[in-house]
């Protein structure tokens, strides 16, 4: 190397041999530097089975034993779902009485939400939501009566009852009256029971499909490479940038199951999407490390205009006969500071971007308007998001 800077000396096979090094050398370097950009996560971290999933479930019911805390008179619905219940008890409750006498404090209506697992059996326990549907102002000490549970297909998979497990409470009443979280939303666990047989049956399945939470045609080719490699078959196949579907006969394991299991757990290499995620409500900006600038000038100053109004009594004069006036009296004071100036070179980081923009006293919200502007004017290489 030496030789070859102070003045061409030597062969040209051993020129050659000296420039083919550096070359590898920085062929290696820049490897690694992309090497270094990926990550290593397991497929069950980024990717799903179709079918596999939650399922929503809704009721309504009446919670009952509630220490005057319940729906009002005027919450209707709450009278007439009691008057079903009770006809169904074999309790008669004539339509005129329900309307003009009934008063139930101690009942509420609710709504009754729960997530039925993938592969539920009847018999299993389910945590249940309750959420009060009229104007009751705690549900302490309730119990929830059997409600049945249903899923969008109009079917009862489950039953719910038992007693509410409240995080807080409300005591006192009118202007002297205290509450703590949100006594009108209560949780009962293991209060629900499954009814209905929903599992999936993985023996009948002759193409397994994995669905990537997030879409990317690199990710789920390294996912479909993985697979085949870790199969030694082609079994896998990319079928958009989301979905990767397994053929199980191809697999030669009838087993899916361990199919499964030993799928989830093989490694792949991912590469992050440069994003950032903007709340505007709140003024907070969430940057991801792979974000880059290009080279952009940001100038941002403040103006502000600040209007004040201050009343004063005009009184009138001894023994006038003018009555006393309060005048409004308004001032303006308008401010304009100087612009500020950031400048950022080619491929500027985010640190940079907000050690810049900190420096010059930008806030959370003059930030978010300055991160839109640079997205404009195309020197943003990410993705911004506005939520």
């Amino acid at each position: 190397m030496h030789r070859v800077l102070s003045g061409w000396r030597g062969t040209a096979a051993e020129l050659l041999a000296t420039m083919f090094l550096m070359i590898a050398g920085f062929l290696m370097i820049a490897g690694a530097a992309a090497q270094s950009a990926d990550h290593k996560v397991l497929i069950r971290d980024v990717a799903s089975v179709e079918g596999i999933r939650d399922n929503s479930l809704i009721g309504y019911g009446l919670v009952v034993g509630l220490k005057g805390t319940g729906d009002k008179q005027q919450t209707y619905f709450t009278i007439q779902t009691l008057a079903s219940i009770l006809q169904r008890m074999g309790v008669e409750i004539p339509p005129s009485v329900v309307q003009s006498t009934v008063q139930v404090k101690n009942v509420a209506a609710v709504f009754v939400t729960a997530k039925l697992p993938p592969f539920s059996r009847p018999g299993m326990p389910l945590d249940v939501n309750v959420s009060s549907a009229g104007d009751a102002r705690s549900l302490e000490g309730g119990l929830l009566l059997l409600t049945p549970l249903y899923a969008a297909d109009g079917q009862v998979y489950a039953a719910a009852q038992g007693p509410l497990v409240v995080g807080g409470y409300a005591a006192g009443s009118a202007g002297n009256s205290k509450q703590v979280n949100h006594p009108t939303v209560g949780r009962i666990p293991n209060g629900g029971l499954i009814e209905r047989d929903s599992s999936l049956d993985l023996t009948k399945l002759r193409h397994l499909s994995l669905l990537l939470n997030d879409a990317s045609f690199s990710t789920v080719e390294e996912v479909a490479s993985v697979i085949n490699r870790e199969l030694a078959t082609p079994a896998a196949t990319v079928i958009d940038s989301r979905r990767v579907e397994i053929e199980t006969p191809v697999a030669g394991n009838a087993n899916v199951p361990a199919l499964l299991a030993r799928i989830e757990n093989l490694e792949i290499r991912v590469r992050r999407k440069a994003k950032v995620v903007v709340n505007e409500r709140t003024g907070t900006v969430v940057l991801g490390r792979e974000v880059r600038l290009g080279a952009v000038s940001i100038l941002h100053g403040t103006f502000s205009i600040e209007v004040t109004t201050t009343y004063s009594a005009s009184q009138p004069g001894p023994f006038s006969s003018g009555q006393t006036e309060v005048l409004p009296e308004t001032k303006l004071k308008a401010s304009d500071s100087p612009a500020r100036n950031v400048a950022l070179n080619e491929g500027a980081s985010v640190e940079e971007l907000v050690t810049r923009l900190q420096a010059i006293g930008a806030t959370a919200r003059d930030i978010v308007s300055i991160l839109q502007a640079i997205k404009a004017a195309g020197a943003l290489e990410a993705e911004l998001e506005v939520i």
